[in-house]
């Protein structure tokens, strides 16, 4: 039985994933609240965009428990397995590109948000409780973003580290929003007080447009691996070890398909030989199988590796 210290273990992916969530789900509700005692919209997007990191913080940890669960523990009910025989690794890059996207329409949407409340002349804001928000807030993006990864040193997730992003976005934002927060705080009862009004649409239009491009690169990546494209590294490293097999074995030659789908790393690899080669016991090619296996570095419990012998070279293309 998980007990609720365990639930948040640093060293597994999914207790740091419920750490980042139980987080962020405090920063939204800290966000909301102080968004509306303050009259800011850009605390108020800062919330719901910590909001959105919650409800898919807890997607990807559905999506890790149930890798782990299929690749590792065993634990997975009977039924899952028949119906997702292939595991749930495609899941993942579906959730990087969601969160991603997400992020990114947020973004652009909050950013016509606060053109639109420029041009009407802005709006007063109560810098108290801006201030105090920002400063709380801030501690906390930074401390959750350090310490998820310095797990992910180890975890070496693809999840987890879109999620440390996703928090030093957050904390970017609202080391933003406290700088604009004491200007603004600074300059009223001054000559530039006018400004005011302008600083939290402003703050908000630049932060905006700073935070809609970081994602992208991390839904690119995600989207090859729905679109299964191969990795150069991945291929060049299959073909390297296939080649020198093939020399080692007096084969004929091979072909070989690689794909990365999220953490997982497909490879089908057929060894074409020679119809006039002498025969072989199954125990014999079994045990070339497992050489080649050991090459390639099979101990990934997240590599689905599938090696054929034939001589008929139709059986490769």
């Amino acid at each position: 039985m998980i007990t609720g210290i365990q639930k948040f273990d640093l060293r597994q992916e999914s207790g740091v994933l419920r750490t980042s969530i139980a987080v962020a789900l405090l920063v939204a509700f800290f966000g909301i609240v102080f968004g509306l005692l303050a009259r800011s919209y850009s605390i108020l997007f800062d919330g719901f965009y910590s909001l959105i990191d919650v409800g898919v913080g807890l997607l990807s940890l559905v999506v890790a428990n149930l890798i782990t669960a299929h690749a590792v523990s065993g634990t997975l009910s009977k039924k899952l397995r028949e119906r997702f025989s292939m595991g749930f690794w495609h899941l993942e890059p579906m959730v990087i590109v969601l969160n991603g996207t997400l992020l990114i329409g947020a973004s652009i949407y909050a950013f016509f948000n606060a053109v639109s409340s420029l041009l009407d002349g802005g709006h007063d804001f109560a810098f108290g409780w801006a201030i105090v928000y920002a400063a709380i807030t801030f501690v906390a993006c930074v401390g959750i973003a350090v310490v998820e990864r310095r797990a992910n040193r180890r975890l070496r997730s693809e999840l987890l580290r879109l999620d440390v992003q996703s928090w030093v976005m957050s904390a970017a934002i609202t080391a933003a929003l406290l700088v604009a927060f004491v200007f603004a705080y600074c300059i009223s009862g001054t000559a530039w007080a006018w400004m005011t009004p302008y600083v939290d649409p402003a703050v908000l239009a630049l932060v905006c447009l700073i935070v809609a491009p970081l994602p992208i690169p991390s839904v690119r990546r995600a989207l090859d691996d729905v679109l299964m494209i191969t990795p150069a590294d991945l291929k060049d490293h299959v073909d390297a070890v296939a080649r020198a097999f093939v020399e080692k074995h007096g084969l004929v030659t091979y072909r070989a398909y690689t794909a990365r789908i999220g953490r997982s790393k497909d490879v089908e690899v057929t060894f074409i030989v020679a119809p006039e080669a002498p025969a072989r016991t199954m125990k014999a090619w079994d045990a070339l199988r497992d050489e080649f296996a050991a090459a390639i570095g099979a101990d990934d419990p997240h590599l689905w590796l599938v090696v054929v012998f034939t001589s008929d070279l139709e059986w490769a293309e």
